[in-house]
């Protein structure tokens, strides 16, 4: 008897070991999504006890990339899966479902002592294949423009290739660009240069630098939503399959008023207007 109470024991310890050890969910991709994906596994954390997360932010691309190979759960991303990803994913019987989780307004930004307060698409377009080189050409100061641009790992850098520039990539960014490898690498580029202009989800975009209008319009939660402001786009979290157990609680607690209320509290939109 007394050898089956300690193999009792044993067991027990043994399973609650093997629980404790057990491998944090890993979540990898877009820097735009991680301040709110970030803060949503916190609060999902304090709420679930024993569920562990691991949150990383190495762009869209690598996300797919992370899902594709198996180590991560969740790839969020900042643009739409492309067909050369969901191959490479299939390749490796990996089947990548959307999960849209908010709302973004991609906002061209410069230094907050620049005069110009609005640019148009053809204006940004030119600006971005390096057409027009100084600011007096669109209502500036007389002063060259430094164009600064994202990495092409990142969605946000695919988002303004595909509604900036043109679609088929015909039309590439000046090679002169200088490349900022984040979100934040690029608030901190454009705030320190005059004469730069960049572009940063709009809940990045604070007080260091200042956004500007686009065809007239400025990025609000309402006009991502009715889709006015003409660089408005839907942020993603992407699983391997329909999401099972903890992942797909997670999913379903993003888009949840309670997650979405996490989305409007980083300075991005939520999928739908909450109630106060």
């Amino acid at each position: 008897m007394r050898k089956l109470v300690t193999a009792f024991i044993a067991l027990v310890v043994l399973s609650a070991a093997t629980m404790a050890m057990a491998a944090p969910i890993v979540m990898d991709g877009s820097t735009t999504v991680l301040p709110f994906g970030q803060a949503a596994v916190e609060q999902f954390m304090k709420e679930n006890a024993g569920v562990k997360f691991s949150v990383s932010g190495t762009g869209t691309g690598n996300g797919f990339k992370s899902l594709a190979d198996g180590s991560a759960q969740i790839a969020n991303a900042s643009r739409f899966i492309k067909d050369s990803e969901i191959k490479s994913c299939m390749d490796k019987n990996i089947y990548p479902v959307p999960f849209a989780v908010a709302l973004d307004c991609i906002v061209p930004i410069v230094h907050k002592d620049n005069p110009v307060k609005g640019l148009s698409h053809a204006q940004l377009k030119d600006i971005y294949s390096g057409k027009v080189t100084n600011w007096k050409e669109v209502g500036g100061a007389d002063a060259p423009i430094v164009v600064v641009g994202r990495d092409t790992s990142s969605g946000t850098y695919g988002t303004w290739q595909e509604m900036i520039m043109d679609k088929g990539e015909k039309t590439r960014v000046t090679p002169k660009a200088q490349v900022a490898s984040s979100s934040g690498a690029m608030l901190s580029s454009v705030s320190k240069n005059k004469n730069a202009i960049g572009y940063e989800g709009m809940g990045y975009v604070n007080k260091t630098v200042k956004g500007l209008q686009v065809d007239g319009m400025s990025a609000t939660a309402a006009t991502a939503r009715n889709g006015k402001y003409p660089l408005s786009r839907y942020l993603y979290m992407f699983t391997n399959g329909w999401p099972k157990g903890e992942v797909l609680d997670f999913i379903m607690y993003m888009q949840s008023d309670a997650g979405q209320k996490i989305v409007n509290s980083t300075g991005f939109v939520s999928l739908r207007e909450l109630k106060k």
